[in-house]
């Protein structure tokens, strides 16, 4: 089945307003892919920025994080509801920077998936394995278990988008061979077909992240089940539309 190529930006907690509008300047002045589904995810401070400043058709904007409750006693924490308020249209879950500094667990990052969703937001789900579990050969078994836990509760796979991101692999410059994330998605889209069904299993994306670069996007072309990318700090520079334009 042919998926639409997307490509999703993770501006992290970088950015200020000058540099996150010369990042969507940017894009603005490039003539992108119409068939290519692009998204930014600026800090939630520029949020209404970014949306602001977009005049690109194909990108949208979403959040990094959303609570797992509505609008109330959660100091520091950003709502679905606010997030949508503001016009954004995703955002992301499940980040291993999240669940690895912050402790997020399994559960509560299938809690926030499914406020979000059922708040009117699109969801890019993040899940991916430790250095020391991938020695250990668990890397699907880890990633099953993180899709369980959102699958036990959410049934409607429709508005998610499924960001394959090895740990070991994000932010260090190492990043996994096109072959390996080919492996690896299959193994995903296979476990997803036993737990929400073929069907809706054939038409998840699964992007994959980890030390993604203009390089390095073009060689993950050929493969079957890497339908687009989430992108961290290549998101900021101008290789991004690079990586957008990595299929042509």
């Amino acid at each position: 089945m042919a998926r639409q190529f997307f490509v999703g930006g993770n501006f992290k907690a970088n950015g200020t307003k000058s540099s996150v509008t010369s990042i969507i300047d940017n894009l603005n002045k490039q003539d992108l892919p119409k068939d290519v589904q692009v998204v930014i995810a600026p800090p939630s401070l520029y949020l209404g920025l970014a949306i602001a400043e977009n005049k690109q058709p194909t990108v949208e904007v979403g959040a990094q994080n959303v609570f797992n409750k509505g609008t109330g006693a959660f100091t520091g924490e950003i709502c679905a509801e606010q997030v949508v308020d503001v016009g954004a249209k995703w955002t992301l879950t499940g980040h291993s920077e999240r669940r690895t500094i912050l402790k997020e667990s399994d559960d509560f990052v299938a809690e926030k998936t499914k406020y979000a969703l059922d708040n009117g937001l699109s969801v890019i789900l993040c899940i991916g394995e430790t250095l020391d579990e991938r020695k250990g050969g668990i890397t699907l078994d880890v990633c099953a278990r993180q899709l369980d836990a959102v699958s036990k509760i959410i049934k409607d796979w429709s508005k998610i988008v499924v960001a394959y991101e090895p740990v070991w692999a994000i932010g260090t410059g190492l990043a996994a061979t096109p072959d390996d994330a080919e492996e690896t998605h299959k193994g995903i889209r296979e476990h997803l077909a036993k737990t929400i069904g073929q069907d809706q299993a054939e038409k998840v994306q699964i992007l994959y992240g980890g030390s993604v670069n203009g390089k390095n996007a073009p060689e993950f072309k050929d493969k079957a089940n890497v339908d687009g990318f989430l992108v961290g700090g290549a998101s900021l520079k101008p290789e991004f539309v690079d990586i957008i334009k990595s299929r042509l």
